[in-house]
């Protein structure tokens, strides 16, 4: 059953302006997502969807089918009020609230093999966003957030991980050392990205467990980090610039880690 929604002081109006605010993300553990083909990702991977939201300009009619399938509700909104509560140029005319899913790094922990990318303080969002698809696309099995990060579930960081917001585990961390302590433990090498390194990215023999440190994107790795990492190493800089994007440097590392693992599978066969 489709409900109509015409007045904008309407509760769910209101509850979906209100998730825009981090402060209400977290009192709620609930967030948006906006665009078909998100809507499309979330539905793919079983996200719990709690309700969707679409106005008479949506495109694909054939998705509400699919949405009505699962029992989701289904409201239908006036395209002014849609327009008002977007947080696109180009509103697609659908918006859905989803229940946000908490991991435990201690979850993971007992894996033989195991890669995991730290963000130290990230704050530009398509940054934090591009970095979790990477990760997801390289098969990492966690990103952790340090303390400091962009909040991961506004507008923007969303539409960068292109869905991989739903594949990829999320883990929060709020202590520096007790991390440390935790990977230190479990025998997690930490890899650091430092300039006064001695060994380039691809010089380096990766093992089994690793944890990739991606800094803040104005003062880099904290000292913390850096101290405690048993793994540094520096990516080549042969032009002027002066450093890199924080989410290309992740990438080069992140997959340097894949190909050594690629070579090692393959020199086995």
């Amino acid at each position: 059953m489709t409900l109509e929604i015409t007045s904008p002081n309407n509760k769910h109006v209101k509850h979906i302006k209100s998730l825009q605010i981090k402060k209400y993300r977290d009192k709620y553990g609930e967030f948006i997502i906006e665009g078909l083909r998100i809507i499309r990702h979330s539905l793919e991977n079983n996200v719990e969807l709690l309700a969707v939201y679409y106005s008479e300009n949506m495109k694909d009619f054939e998705i509400l089918k699919t949405i009505s399938e699962k029992n989701i509700n289904i409201f239908k909104i006036d395209s002014k009020i849609m327009k008002q509560i977007s947080t696109t140029e180009n509103s697609q005319g659908i918006i859905g609230i989803v229940k946000k899913k908490f991991y435990d790094l201690e979850d993971f922990m007992d894996k033989d093999e195991i890669s995991i990318a730290i963000l130290d303080r990230l704050q530009d969002p398509g940054n934090v966003g591009t970095i979790i698809r990477t990760a997801d696309a390289a098969g990492f099995d966690a990103v952790v957030m340090i303390k400091g990060c962009v909040d991961i579930y506004n507008s923007k960081t969303i539409r960068a991980t292109m869905g991989s917001i739903f594949t990829m585990p999320i883990i929060y961390a709020h202590d520096i050392d007790e991390l440390i302590y935790k990977l230190k433990t479990n025998g997690i090498d930490i890899i650091s990205t430092v300039l006064s390194a001695e060994k380039y990215h691809n010089e380096v023999v990766y093992k089994k467990k690793n944890a990739v440190i991606i800094g803040n994107e104005g003062s880099g790795i904290s000292k913390e980090f850096i101290e405690k990492s048993n793994i540094k190493v520096k990516i080549p800089m042969l032009g002027n610039a002066e450093s890199l994007n924080a989410s290309v440097a992740a990438g080069i590392i992140m997959y340097e880690i894949v190909r050594q693992k690629f070579n090692f599978k393959n020199s086995k066969n």
